[in-house]
């Protein structure tokens, strides 16, 4: 199961990893409330689980509460590759020195983990490792001893985060790490993790996929599962056991394992 972002911070805030003040809002006046709240600059953020939302107006920066009204009103409602934006985030704006990019995700195929880093964040990784293979590091990591101090402040030095950032850095990815292996997820992401303007680590976007099949063992997450969903066939889907995946197109697709 694919998490919003709200989502996917509320799991890294109990993990401990470094985040931005923030508050979710449904309506204009839940935004102007929020900003007010937070206080200063604010991000006004289209939570739907797809990407490139930026580059569809589901991100706005905001000076004062009633801008953020204003934008929220606009976004809310939004369509963004299928999904309609029924909430936003509103977080504290960041002043951005540098954008790096982490993940963790299970490699099926070798049975661990791989965790994949680079100091060129806030863009399509898929892109830079087109374009630059050697700006993308991947290091397998074993489920038995994880990802250790050593072994996390190397893959930052491979990936040429700088020296002064690395220890913060290598902390915020082993605690990405306690995220993945603690709630069964099968990928963690933030792109971008960022150092501020006055030196801190603050994971600024956030993505994260949780194994259906440990659900049992996470009670405690059900309300992920009974939030807004990802819209009426999702829900009426999971409601009679079965699996279903949005996508753009015409062609449908059912699939079923062997022995059908």
């Amino acid at each position: 199961m694919d998490l919003y972002e709200h989502e996917a911070k509320q799991l890294f805030g109990e993990h401990g990893v470094p985040l931005a003040e923030r508050q979710l809002a449904r309506t204009p006046e839940q935004a102007v409330l929020s900003a007010a709240r937070l206080g200063g600059r604010v991000a006004v953020k289209a939570q739907v689980k797809a990407g490139g939302r930026g580059k569809a107006g589901g991100v706005k920066v905001a000076a004062d509460p009633e801008e953020a009204g204003r934008h929220a009103e606009r976004i809310l409602g939004m369509d963004i590759k299928g999904h309609t934006v029924r909430s936003v985030l509103v977080e504290q704006a960041t002043d951005i020195a540098e954008e790096y990019y982490f993940s963790v995700l299970l490699d099926r195929a070798e049975r661990s983990f791989l965790a994949i880093c680079s100091a060129e964040g806030g863009v399509d990784i898929e892109q830079v490792a087109a374009e630059r293979p050697g700006a993308v590091v991947r290091a397998p990591v074993p489920v038995r001893t994880g990802l250790d101090a050593a072994t996390a402040e190397r893959i930052c030095a491979e990936a040429g985060l700088p020296e002064e950032v690395r220890a913060p850095a290598a902390s915020t990815m082993r605690r990405l790490w306690e995220v993945a292996v603690q709630e069964d997820a099968t990928l963690v992401e933030v792109n971008p993790l960022v150092r501020t303007s006055d030196g801190r680590i603050l994971a600024l976007d956030g993505k994260v996929t949780l194994d259906d099949g440990a659900g049992f063992r996470h009670p405690e997450r059900t309300p992920f599962h009974n939030g807004d969903g990802g819209g009426g066939r999702e829900e009426a889907a999971r409601a009679k056991g079965l699996n279903y995946v949005k996508l753009d197109g015409q062609v449908g697709i059912i699939g079923n394992g062997a022995g059908l």
